[in-house]
């Protein structure tokens, strides 16, 4: 038995679930930014040259930086309201607190990268 549903690409695109549909996908990637970061680090013990020029990249760098600070600040908070369930009527609170510790922190971060790439 299958499950059918007549949803379209561009329909699926379009959806407008707002900042939790966000979150959602922004997880996903900072799960496979925190997969390929962990490969590259395990590639880079085995001694693969390679790995350590993608490391080198400040670009590879913020990336890795940007998706997997999120992944983990949304996994707190999924986390929390998870050992909490009454707090889960504070959810936008949360979302919005979420929100604000990311940015202070990738703020933080993306400056020390980018200081360190540009000779500071």
């Amino acid at each position: 038995m299958s499950l059918r549903r007549n949803i379209s690409l561009s329909s699926g695109l379009s959806y407008r679930g707002g900042s939790p549909y966000l979150a959602y996908i922004l997880h996903r990637i900072g799960g496979s930014a925190l997969f390929i970061f962990f490969t590259l680090y395990i590639l880079s013990l085995l001694g693969m040259s390679f790995a350590n020029a993608i490391f080198g990249n400040w670009f590879v760098q913020i990336l890795l930086l940007v998706f997997g600070l999120f992944h983990i600040i949304n996994g707190l908070r999924i986390t929390i309201l998870d050992l909490f369930p009454r707090w889960i009527e504070h959810f936008q609170l949360a979302f919005n607190i979420q929100w604000i510790v990311y940015a202070l922190l990738a703020g933080y971060a993306l400056f020390v990268v980018l200081r360190n790439a540009f000779g500071g």
